[in-house]
């Protein structure tokens, strides 16, 4: 089971001990076998609203985890209903694959119905980045870490954060630690991403009757 580009950037980002780990939208489940074969949390939920998905990750977990020592469950159910409560210790909800005005959706109802819980989301939108940091700030959630990929000609940003405030630690609208390289290979990738996006906004800008011009000029600090 070879995982992609971008999943191998988020299953590396698990770094912490975790009581309970959610791979939600987990499609064919290869993220979330990934982080249990190798034991990262003592739980791995699987998370899809696609009853088919579910049945067929189920078959294949019981066929290839039968005495796994990290415990494993499927749910079958929407995102913004997760029963966190239910279960003690330590969390991280991984949400990626779908785009970030439902990703936003799905943190404000997970926040809204567990409000006093400390959780840490793993979160890889598909688009809408700049909105789904707004949001993040908003709600005082503190960055842990960020990477930007490039994975099949596409560019993904992948946002650890925590619900839990921490000033120190405070999320950009736009990234800091993903313009940082260490390679000629990733200040190439750091540069195509910031073309990229910039573009696309200055596009939006010209058809738009909404001035984005704070966000065009957010991105332009970093050129």
């Amino acid at each position: 089971m070879k995982l992609s580009k971008r999943l191998q950037h988020i299953e590396q980002m698990v770094t912490a001990d975790y009581t309970h780990i959610w791979d939600c939208c987990c499609d064919h489940g290869f993220l979330g076998a990934s982080l249990l074969s190798r034991q990262a949390g003592q739980n791995i939920h699987f998370v899809d609203i696609v009853p088919e998905l579910i049945t067929a990750i189920e078959s294949k977990l019981q066929e290839f985890f039968p005495y796994s020592i990290s415990a494993w469950q499927t749910h079958c159910l929407d995102v913004a209903k997760l029963p966190l409560q239910q279960y003690q210790g330590k969390h991280l909800v991984i949400i990626a694959g779908i785009g970030g005005d439902l990703m936003i959706q799905f943190i404000d109802a997970i926040q809204q119905k567990h409000p006093d819980m400390k959780i840490d989301f793993l979160l890889c939108p598909v688009n809408q980045q700049f909105a789904l940091r707004e949001k993040l700030i908003a709600l005082k959630f503190s960055l842990k870490n960020e990477v930007l990929v490039k994975d099949n000609r596409r560019y993904y940003e992948v946002i650890l954060v925590s619900s839990t405030s921490d000033t120190h630690k405070e999320i950009s609208p736009v990234g800091h630690d993903i313009w940082q390289s260490v390679s000629a290979e990733q200040a190439s990738v750091v540069k195509q991403y910031l073309d990229k996006t910039l573009k696309h906004y200055k596009r939006v800008q010209q058809g738009s009757t909404v001035d984005i011009a704070h966000i065009i000029s957010a991105y332009n600090s970093k050129t």
